[in-house]
Protein backbone atom coordinates (compact mmCIF):
# COMPACT_ATOMS: atom_id res chain seq x y z
CA UNK A 1 0.00 0.00 0.00
CA UNK A 2 1.39 3.14 -0.67
CA UNK A 3 0.32 6.06 1.39
CA UNK A 4 -0.23 9.66 0.23
CA UNK A 5 -2.39 12.03 2.06
CA UNK A 6 0.67 13.09 4.23
CA UNK A 7 -0.85 16.53 4.14
CA UNK A 8 -3.83 15.24 6.26
CA UNK A 9 -1.68 13.26 8.70
CA UNK A 10 1.72 11.50 9.02
CA UNK A 11 3.37 9.61 10.83
CA UNK A 12 5.25 9.79 14.25
CA UNK A 13 8.44 9.84 13.45
CA UNK A 14 11.10 6.86 15.28
CA UNK A 15 13.15 9.73 16.99
CA UNK A 16 10.27 11.77 18.00
CA UNK A 17 8.91 9.01 19.35
CA UNK A 18 11.77 8.12 21.50
CA UNK A 19 12.19 11.59 22.75
CA UNK A 20 8.64 11.98 23.67
CA UNK A 21 8.45 8.37 25.90
CA UNK A 22 10.09 9.20 28.88
CA UNK A 23 7.14 12.21 29.21
CA UNK A 24 5.02 9.44 28.89
CA UNK A 25 6.56 7.28 31.55
CA UNK A 26 9.02 7.78 34.11
CA UNK A 27 8.89 11.74 33.73
CA UNK A 28 5.11 12.46 33.93
CA UNK A 29 5.51 15.40 36.55
CA UNK A 30 3.01 18.41 36.22
CA UNK A 31 5.04 21.37 34.72
CA UNK A 32 3.51 23.89 37.33
CA UNK A 33 4.57 21.69 40.14
CA UNK A 34 7.14 23.25 42.44
CA UNK A 35 8.34 19.69 43.49
CA UNK A 36 11.55 18.03 41.87
CA UNK A 37 9.33 16.22 39.36
CA UNK A 38 7.42 19.15 38.16
CA UNK A 39 10.37 21.21 37.79
CA UNK A 40 11.97 18.47 35.75
CA UNK A 41 8.91 18.18 33.37
CA UNK A 42 9.08 22.01 33.49
CA UNK A 43 12.89 22.07 31.84
CA UNK A 44 11.85 19.77 29.49
CA UNK A 45 8.60 22.40 28.71
CA UNK A 46 11.15 25.37 28.62
CA UNK A 47 13.91 23.42 26.43
CA UNK A 48 10.87 22.58 23.66
CA UNK A 49 10.06 25.97 23.94
CA UNK A 50 13.77 27.12 23.16
CA UNK A 51 13.97 24.62 20.11
CA UNK A 52 10.38 25.62 18.63
CA UNK A 53 11.47 29.51 18.62
CA UNK A 54 14.75 28.99 16.64
CA UNK A 55 13.28 27.68 14.07
CA UNK A 56 10.93 29.93 13.55
CA UNK A 57 13.02 33.13 14.05
CA UNK A 58 10.89 33.84 17.46
CA UNK A 59 11.40 34.25 21.43
CA UNK A 60 11.12 31.49 23.77
CA UNK A 61 8.54 33.24 25.42
CA UNK A 62 6.84 33.72 22.25
CA UNK A 63 5.87 30.23 21.81
CA UNK A 64 2.45 28.80 23.18
CA UNK A 65 1.65 25.25 23.37
CA UNK A 66 -1.89 24.47 21.73
CA UNK A 67 -3.76 21.14 20.91
CA UNK A 68 -2.83 21.62 17.21
CA UNK A 69 -3.17 23.74 14.00
CA UNK A 70 -6.96 24.59 14.53
CA UNK A 71 -6.56 25.84 18.18
CA UNK A 72 -3.69 27.61 16.87
CA UNK A 73 -5.53 29.53 13.93
CA UNK A 74 -8.45 30.06 16.73
CA UNK A 75 -6.71 31.77 18.91
CA UNK A 76 -4.16 33.39 16.69
CA UNK A 77 -7.08 35.11 14.99
CA UNK A 78 -9.54 35.58 17.47
CA UNK A 79 -7.05 36.31 20.17
CA UNK A 80 -5.47 38.71 18.57
CA UNK A 81 -8.92 40.71 17.08
CA UNK A 82 -10.53 40.60 20.02
CA UNK A 83 -7.75 42.04 22.02
CA UNK A 84 -7.82 44.73 19.19
CA UNK A 85 -11.35 45.10 19.79
CA UNK A 86 -10.97 45.60 23.66
CA UNK A 87 -7.96 47.52 23.28
CA UNK A 88 -8.55 50.41 20.10
CA UNK A 89 -12.41 49.18 18.92
CA UNK A 90 -10.68 47.72 15.88
CA UNK A 91 -13.49 45.78 14.37
CA UNK A 92 -12.12 44.64 10.85
CA UNK A 93 -10.19 41.53 9.63
CA UNK A 94 -9.24 40.29 6.01
CA UNK A 95 -8.67 36.72 4.95
CA UNK A 96 -8.76 34.65 1.71
CA UNK A 97 -11.50 32.76 -0.39
CA UNK A 98 -9.37 29.80 -0.01
CA UNK A 99 -8.37 29.57 3.66
CA UNK A 100 -8.83 26.60 5.82
CA UNK A 101 -11.94 25.98 7.27
CA UNK A 102 -10.69 26.44 11.27
CA UNK A 103 -9.38 29.72 9.62
CA UNK A 104 -12.73 30.87 8.14
CA UNK A 105 -14.71 30.02 10.73
CA UNK A 106 -13.06 32.16 12.71
CA UNK A 107 -13.50 34.76 10.82
CA UNK A 108 -16.71 34.13 10.57
CA UNK A 109 -17.31 33.94 14.66
CA UNK A 110 -15.72 37.14 14.94
CA UNK A 111 -18.61 38.73 12.79
CA UNK A 112 -21.15 36.94 14.54
CA UNK A 113 -20.18 37.43 17.76
CA UNK A 114 -18.28 40.29 18.21
CA UNK A 115 -19.84 42.46 15.28
CA UNK A 116 -16.61 42.01 13.02
CA UNK A 117 -16.74 43.08 9.14
CA UNK A 118 -15.25 40.77 7.49
CA UNK A 119 -13.17 41.46 4.00
CA UNK A 120 -12.68 38.12 2.05
CA UNK A 121 -10.03 38.48 -0.65
CA UNK A 122 -10.44 36.76 -4.08
CA UNK A 123 -7.79 35.00 -5.08
CA UNK A 124 -6.43 34.00 -9.21
CA UNK A 125 -7.13 30.71 -11.27
CA UNK A 126 -4.06 29.39 -9.53
CA UNK A 127 -5.06 30.21 -6.05
CA UNK A 128 -2.40 33.29 -5.50
CA UNK A 129 -3.53 36.22 -3.65
CA UNK A 130 -2.37 39.85 -4.82
CA UNK A 131 -0.13 41.95 -1.61
CA UNK A 132 -1.48 44.57 -3.68
CA UNK A 133 -5.90 43.04 -2.63
CA UNK A 134 -4.36 43.30 0.66
CA UNK A 135 -2.77 46.43 0.81
CA UNK A 136 -6.34 48.10 -0.69
CA UNK A 137 -8.14 46.37 2.11
CA UNK A 138 -6.86 47.13 4.95
CA UNK A 139 -8.97 50.12 6.98
CA UNK A 140 -7.81 52.20 9.86
CA UNK A 141 -9.76 49.85 12.10
CA UNK A 142 -8.64 46.91 10.69
CA UNK A 143 -7.75 44.62 13.40
CA UNK A 144 -6.09 41.47 11.31
CA UNK A 145 -5.23 39.98 8.50
CA UNK A 146 -5.15 36.14 8.12
CA UNK A 147 -3.90 34.03 5.42
CA UNK A 148 -2.09 30.50 4.56
CA UNK A 149 1.29 30.66 3.77
CA UNK A 150 0.85 27.25 1.72
CA UNK A 151 -2.92 26.13 0.48
CA UNK A 152 -3.84 22.69 2.30
CA UNK A 153 -5.91 21.26 -1.20
CA UNK A 154 -3.74 22.81 -4.14
CA UNK A 155 -0.53 23.75 -2.51
CA UNK A 156 -0.14 27.14 -3.59
CA UNK A 157 2.31 28.61 -1.79
CA UNK A 158 1.16 33.15 -1.39
CA UNK A 159 3.97 35.55 -1.13
CA UNK A 160 4.02 35.33 2.57
CA UNK A 161 7.07 37.89 3.13
CA UNK A 162 5.31 40.92 0.79
CA UNK A 163 1.92 40.55 2.65
CA UNK A 164 4.16 40.48 6.05
CA UNK A 165 5.66 43.73 4.79
CA UNK A 166 2.33 45.50 3.91
CA UNK A 167 0.63 44.20 7.20
CA UNK A 168 3.79 45.83 9.15
CA UNK A 169 4.13 48.88 6.95
CA UNK A 170 0.31 49.57 8.58
CA UNK A 171 1.00 48.81 11.80
CA UNK A 172 -1.78 45.75 11.29
CA UNK A 173 -1.03 41.91 12.83
CA UNK A 174 -0.59 39.32 9.80
CA UNK A 175 -1.81 35.58 11.20
CA UNK A 176 -0.76 33.22 9.32
CA UNK A 177 -1.39 29.43 8.89
CA UNK A 178 1.65 27.83 8.33
CA UNK A 179 0.43 24.30 9.27
CA UNK A 180 1.11 22.58 5.53
CA UNK A 181 4.14 25.04 4.95
CA UNK A 182 6.02 23.66 8.34
CA UNK A 183 9.16 21.51 7.58
CA UNK A 184 8.86 22.43 3.79
CA UNK A 185 9.20 26.02 3.75
CA UNK A 186 11.32 28.50 5.99
CA UNK A 187 9.27 29.85 8.87
CA UNK A 188 11.20 32.65 10.43
CA UNK A 189 9.69 35.93 9.74
CA UNK A 190 10.98 38.33 6.44
CA UNK A 191 11.42 40.96 8.43
CA UNK A 192 12.82 40.65 12.52
CA UNK A 193 9.95 43.34 13.89
CA UNK A 194 7.33 41.95 11.65
CA UNK A 195 3.72 41.70 13.63
CA UNK A 196 3.17 38.46 13.37
CA UNK A 197 1.59 35.66 14.35
CA UNK A 198 2.04 31.65 13.19
CA UNK A 199 0.55 28.40 13.27
CA UNK A 200 1.76 24.82 13.50
CA UNK A 201 0.67 21.17 13.56
CA UNK A 202 2.74 18.21 14.91
CA UNK A 203 1.07 15.65 13.02
CA UNK A 204 1.57 16.96 9.52
CA UNK A 205 5.31 17.01 10.44
CA UNK A 206 5.96 13.57 12.27
CA UNK A 207 4.92 14.09 15.77
CA UNK A 208 1.16 13.34 17.76
CA UNK A 209 -1.70 14.37 16.26
CA UNK A 210 -3.51 17.13 19.21
CA UNK A 211 0.23 18.53 19.17
CA UNK A 212 0.55 22.05 18.06
CA UNK A 213 1.63 25.81 18.53
CA UNK A 214 0.87 29.13 17.91
CA UNK A 215 4.19 31.71 18.03
CA UNK A 216 3.09 35.15 19.12
CA UNK A 217 4.95 37.67 20.25
CA UNK A 218 4.37 39.85 23.48
CA UNK A 219 4.21 43.23 21.70
CA UNK A 220 0.98 41.65 19.90
CA UNK A 221 -1.88 41.43 22.59
CA UNK A 222 -3.91 38.58 22.42
CA UNK A 223 -7.31 38.08 24.78
CA UNK A 224 -6.87 34.08 26.12
CA UNK A 225 -9.47 31.71 24.49
CA UNK A 226 -8.86 29.17 27.69
CA UNK A 227 -9.00 30.43 30.77
CA UNK A 228 -7.91 28.92 34.09
CA UNK A 229 -4.29 28.59 35.78
CA UNK A 230 -2.63 30.66 33.73
CA UNK A 231 -0.63 28.45 32.03
CA UNK A 232 1.55 29.79 28.79
CA UNK A 233 2.29 33.28 30.51
CA UNK A 234 -1.86 33.61 30.75
CA UNK A 235 -2.68 33.29 27.65
CA UNK A 236 -3.53 29.63 27.69
CA UNK A 237 -4.74 27.98 30.22
CA UNK A 238 -4.28 24.29 30.78
CA UNK A 239 -2.13 21.77 31.75
CA UNK A 240 0.77 21.50 29.40
CA UNK A 241 1.13 18.18 27.53
CA UNK A 242 5.00 17.87 28.27
CA UNK A 243 5.51 14.82 25.79
CA UNK A 244 3.34 16.74 23.21
CA UNK A 245 5.51 19.88 23.44
CA UNK A 246 8.89 17.67 23.25
CA UNK A 247 7.05 15.61 20.38
CA UNK A 248 6.72 19.25 18.35
CA UNK A 249 10.00 20.51 19.13
CA UNK A 250 11.88 17.17 18.36
CA UNK A 251 9.79 16.82 15.10
CA UNK A 252 10.13 20.33 13.93
CA UNK A 253 13.48 20.36 14.28
CA UNK A 254 14.63 17.28 11.89
CA UNK A 255 12.32 18.63 9.66
CA UNK A 256 14.04 21.97 9.36
CA UNK A 257 17.45 20.65 9.87
CA UNK A 258 16.27 18.34 6.22
CA UNK A 259 14.50 20.85 4.36
CA UNK A 260 16.10 22.39 2.07
CA UNK A 261 17.51 18.20 0.86
CA UNK A 262 14.29 17.41 1.29
CA UNK A 263 12.32 19.87 -0.77
CA UNK A 264 14.61 19.75 -3.44
CA UNK A 265 14.13 15.75 -3.77
CA UNK A 266 10.46 15.73 -3.57
CA UNK A 267 10.14 18.81 -5.82
CA UNK A 268 11.67 16.50 -8.64
CA UNK A 269 9.22 13.61 -7.53
CA UNK A 270 6.46 15.72 -7.47
CA UNK A 271 7.33 17.14 -10.74
CA UNK A 272 7.54 14.37 -12.58
CA UNK A 273 4.53 12.74 -11.56
CA UNK A 274 2.62 15.65 -12.46
CA UNK A 275 3.95 15.34 -15.50
CA UNK A 276 2.86 12.17 -15.88
CA UNK A 277 -0.89 12.12 -14.49
CA UNK A 278 -0.84 15.50 -17.21
CA UNK A 279 0.40 12.56 -20.43
CA UNK A 280 -1.34 9.76 -19.29
CA UNK A 281 -4.97 10.73 -17.56
CA UNK A 282 -7.47 12.09 -20.59
CA UNK A 283 -9.31 15.02 -18.89
CA UNK A 284 -6.47 16.05 -15.80
CA UNK A 285 -5.82 19.21 -15.11
CA UNK A 286 -3.52 20.48 -12.47
CA UNK A 287 -4.65 23.05 -9.94
CA UNK A 288 -2.77 25.54 -8.31
CA UNK A 289 0.14 26.93 -9.20
CA UNK A 290 2.36 25.08 -11.53
CA UNK A 291 5.71 25.96 -9.88
CA UNK A 292 5.17 27.89 -6.62
CA UNK A 293 3.42 25.43 -4.19
CA UNK A 294 4.72 23.08 -1.82
CA UNK A 295 7.14 20.30 -2.72
CA UNK A 296 4.84 17.31 -1.84
CA UNK A 297 1.26 18.30 -3.06
CA UNK A 298 -0.18 17.57 -6.73
CA UNK A 299 -3.78 17.87 -7.11
CA UNK A 300 -5.64 17.57 -10.01
CA UNK A 301 -9.35 17.60 -11.02
CA UNK A 302 -10.37 14.71 -14.05
CA UNK A 303 -13.26 15.40 -16.47
CA UNK A 304 -16.10 13.23 -16.50
CA UNK A 305 -15.25 10.92 -13.15
CA UNK A 306 -16.39 11.10 -9.98
CA UNK A 307 -13.49 11.84 -7.60
CA UNK A 308 -14.74 10.05 -4.69
CA UNK A 309 -15.53 6.79 -7.15
CA UNK A 310 -11.99 6.79 -8.52
CA UNK A 311 -10.30 7.29 -4.81
CA UNK A 312 -11.62 4.20 -4.00
CA UNK A 313 -10.36 2.37 -7.07
CA UNK A 314 -7.24 3.76 -6.28
CA UNK A 315 -7.14 2.30 -2.70
CA UNK A 316 -8.37 -1.10 -4.05
CA UNK A 317 -5.32 -0.74 -6.44
CA UNK A 318 -2.80 0.20 -3.44
CA UNK A 319 -2.81 3.79 -3.60
CA UNK A 320 -4.18 6.13 -0.98
CA UNK A 321 -5.14 9.82 -1.74
CA UNK A 322 -7.70 12.28 -1.04
CA UNK A 323 -10.47 14.56 -2.31
CA UNK A 324 -8.83 17.61 -0.62
CA UNK A 325 -8.97 18.71 3.18
CA UNK A 326 -9.63 15.70 5.90
CA UNK A 327 -11.44 18.59 7.80
CA UNK A 328 -13.88 18.81 5.45
CA UNK A 329 -13.61 15.33 3.26
CA UNK A 330 -17.00 13.98 4.19
CA UNK A 331 -19.28 17.18 3.20
CA UNK A 332 -20.51 16.35 0.25
CA UNK A 333 -20.25 19.95 -1.71
CA UNK A 334 -17.68 20.92 -3.86
CA UNK A 335 -14.22 22.31 -2.09
CA UNK A 336 -14.62 25.88 -1.60
CA UNK A 337 -10.85 26.45 -2.78
CA UNK A 338 -11.28 25.00 -5.90
CA UNK A 339 -14.57 27.31 -6.54
CA UNK A 340 -12.61 30.17 -5.30
CA UNK A 341 -9.94 29.57 -8.49
CA UNK A 342 -12.89 29.86 -10.82
CA UNK A 343 -13.88 25.81 -11.54
CA UNK A 344 -16.57 25.01 -11.61
CA UNK A 345 -19.20 22.71 -9.07
CA UNK A 346 -18.95 19.90 -11.33
CA UNK A 347 -15.35 19.64 -12.24
CA UNK A 348 -14.23 20.52 -8.48
CA UNK A 349 -16.33 17.13 -6.88
CA UNK A 350 -13.39 15.30 -9.45
CA UNK A 351 -10.61 16.72 -7.52
CA UNK A 352 -7.89 14.46 -5.99
CA UNK A 353 -4.84 15.47 -3.88
CA UNK A 354 -1.88 13.61 -3.61
CA UNK A 355 0.61 15.06 -0.65
CA UNK A 356 4.35 13.04 -0.49
CA UNK A 357 6.14 11.84 2.14
CA UNK A 358 9.55 13.54 3.24
CA UNK A 359 10.81 10.13 2.54
CA UNK A 360 9.39 9.47 -1.04
CA UNK A 361 11.90 7.95 -3.37
CA UNK A 362 9.42 7.76 -6.22
CA UNK A 363 5.80 7.47 -7.73
CA UNK A 364 6.21 5.09 -9.99
CA UNK A 365 2.75 2.80 -10.94
CA UNK A 366 0.92 5.95 -9.42
CA UNK A 367 -0.09 7.94 -12.23
CA UNK A 368 -0.95 4.34 -14.32
CA UNK A 369 -3.04 3.55 -11.47
CA UNK A 370 -4.71 6.67 -11.50
CA UNK A 371 -5.33 6.03 -15.57
CA UNK A 372 -6.27 2.75 -14.53
CA UNK A 373 -9.20 3.73 -12.37
CA UNK A 374 -9.99 6.90 -14.27
CA UNK A 375 -10.57 4.74 -17.42
CA UNK A 376 -12.46 1.98 -14.92
CA UNK A 377 -15.14 4.82 -13.77
CA UNK A 378 -15.89 6.14 -17.32
CA UNK A 379 -16.33 2.53 -18.67
CA UNK A 380 -18.80 1.57 -15.66
CA UNK A 381 -20.57 5.02 -16.19
CA UNK A 382 -20.59 4.20 -20.07
CA UNK A 383 -22.01 0.41 -19.48
CA UNK A 384 -24.70 2.25 -17.00
CA UNK A 385 -25.74 4.72 -19.71
CA UNK A 386 -26.01 1.85 -22.17
CA UNK A 387 -28.29 -0.04 -20.40
CA UNK A 388 -30.25 2.49 -19.03
CA UNK A 389 -31.23 3.49 -22.75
Amino acid sequence: MMYLDHAATSPVRREVLAAMTPYLTTEFGNPSSVHGAGQAARAALDDARRRIARVTGARAGDVIFTSGGTESNNLGIKGVAVAALLGRGARHVITTAIEHSSVLESVRALGRVHGFDVTVLPVDHQGVVDPGAVAAAIRDDTALVAIGYANNEVGTVQPIAEIEGVCAARGVPLHVDAVQAAGWLPLAPAAPRALRTLAISGHKIGAPQGTGALIAPARIPLEPLLHGGGQERGRRSGTESVAGAVALATALELADAERAATAERVSRIRDRFIADVLARVPGAALTGHPSRRIPHVASFTIAGVNGETVLTDLERRGVIASSGSACSSASEDASHVLLALGIDDDLARTSIRFSLSPLATDLEGVADALADAAASHRSRSTDSVGSSL
